[in-house]
């Protein structure tokens, strides 16, 4: 065995020992850790992933390894949480390269810092206790879109983000630039992540012919997907093992799988579940069959055997309650976008019927307006001229007896959804609803939107 092998082998058995550990802490990370496999690679001096690989420098690993075994530990933890919340995958999504690292590195740092576990816990240094403090102040759940929102929006303090990126940077993110589309297609890596187990030999190890590929750009969404699903998988382990052990569980982890999750829950997709069937006038081909009408009109020269019929049945949303927080937390901005955007869907007509009854309520502590919608047109109007009511604190739980009250009154026959777009800022009622109810939030903003009932459905514009 040449050199450059022995230090490859001394690198891949040093990381697949710390993966073992690992797991053996943690089972509900099991889905994530064996994910990655290992490959040295001497173009950074520390150790980094792109969601595929972990790729190191043997000299750093087994340094750290020796002087630190609890940090290189973390280290590992550090770059598997990466992949588990995609933050390489978002990058590209965002200008300022640099302030996104950093992001990634805050709050990947803050969910292991908030790990109650011997194998990666350390004591929290008064300094970090007091920038998390501070953090968590302005931010609820500490997610890496919403640190880049909330660091993008102030004024810039270079020096202190140096700092920061030295405090709680621990990997090489420049192999994320690897994942970016470049317009030619890279040689694939042969499998994404979830194919990694099957590849490895017995000690976790990558085979010596598959250690230079890197993933393509035609490769990109399918390793994004296997995060995804294992996102999915680890998130389902938590809420198994909550059950059996509450007090050990890592809240901070569930907290932000919560949020990452939720994060793609889009409105648009989900107003299927407002939908119910109806007939509407319409030719509708897929019941009428040429073959009749044109025997007829053969034999009878003007009367054909068969017509086309005049209605169609069609699934569209018919009834819908928007009820619009107008509080003074929720922002006039935030509002627009959320009506822009149904707007858009109104006039789209591939969800809702020509003639619809849309009641949208404005509210704070109490219902201030209620406008009935009957032509999806009036949506776009509403939304170019709209003036907002409110501006007092937030209580949801008027808006539902409202509804009630239109029910009751037969206002209101054929509800089958409501949609509050809101900050979360507020008292949910503790009864689920008779019909589809879903809190609509602003991507990435400071919401409240983990304390969302149960029977209650998490929306995004």
């Amino acid at each position: 065995m040449g050199h450059r092998e022995e230090l490859s082998d001394i690198g891949s058995r040093i990381l697949s020992t710390v993966c073992a550990d690992l797991f053996i802490s943690m089972h509900y990370m099991g889905p994530a850790l064996g994910s990655l496999g290992y490959v040295m690679d001497l173009s950074t001096t520390t150790v980094g992933t792109d969601a595929e690989w972990i790729r190191f420098n043997p000299n750093y690993l087994m340094r750290l390894y020796l002087e630190r075994p609890r940090r290189m530990n973390r280290t590992y933890l550090h770059m598997v949480l990466h992949c588990l919340f995609r933050h390489m995958f978002y990058a590209q999504d965002y200008e300022d390269r640099e302030l996104w690292d950093l992001c990634c590195d805050i709050a990947v740092e803050s969910v292991i810092d908030s790990m109650e576990c011997e194998t990666v816990s350390e004591i929290v240094s008064d300094r970090r206790s007091r920038i998390y403090q501070e953090l968590q102040e302005q931010i609820h759940v500490l997610t890496a879109q919403k640190l880049y929102r909330l660091m993008s929006e102030k004024d810039r303090d270079y020096a202190r983000e140096t700092f920061l990126a030295g405090e709680f940077g621990a990997d090489d993110h420049s192999f994320w630039a690897r994942l970016e589309p470049t317009g030619e297609e890279k040689p694939k890596s042969g499998g994404g992540a979830g194919n990694n187990l099957k590849n490895r030999d017995r000690d976790g190890r990558r085979g010596p012919g598959e250690q230079k590929d890197l993933p393509g750009a035609g490769a990109n969404n399918s390793l994004r997907d296997q995060w995804e699903k294992s996102m999915n998988r680890v998130k389902t382990q938590l809420e198994i093992s909550g059950s059996r052990a509450g007090k050990d569980l890592p809240s901070e982890l569930v907290r932000v799988l919560a949020a990452q999750t939720a994060a793609g829950k889009d409105l648009r997709a989900y107003l299927k579940h407002f939908m119910v069937l109806r007939e509407e006038a319409g030719i509708d081909p897929d019941s009428f069959d040429p073959g009749f009408y044109n025997y007829g009109m053969q034999l009878y020269g003007n009367m054909p055997l068969i017509e086309e019929n005049e209605l169609r049945e069609r699934v569209r949303v018919e009834e819908l309650v928007i009820a619009i927080d107008t509080s003074a937390s929720c922002q006039r901005g935030a509002v627009q976008e959320f009506l822009n955007e149904t707007a858009a869907i109104l006039l789209g007509r591939e969800s809702f019927f020509r003639k619809v009854r849309i009641h949208i309520l404005q509210c704070d502590e109490q219902v201030r307006s209620d406008l009935l919608i009957t032509d999806p047109e009036q949506m776009k109007e509403y939304a170019g001229h709209f003036a907002i009511r409110g501006g007092g604190g937030t209580d949801f739980r008027p808006v539902f007896s409202y509804v009630e009250e239109l029910r009751r009154s037969g206002e209101l026959k054929r509800l089958r959804g409501l949609l509050y777009f809101t900050d979360g800022y507020g008292i949910y009622p503790a009864r689920p609803t008779a019909y589809e109810t879903a809190f609509v939030f602003e991507r990435d903003a400071d919401n409240r939107d983990d304390e969302v009932p149960d029977w209650a459905l998490r929306l995004y514009v």
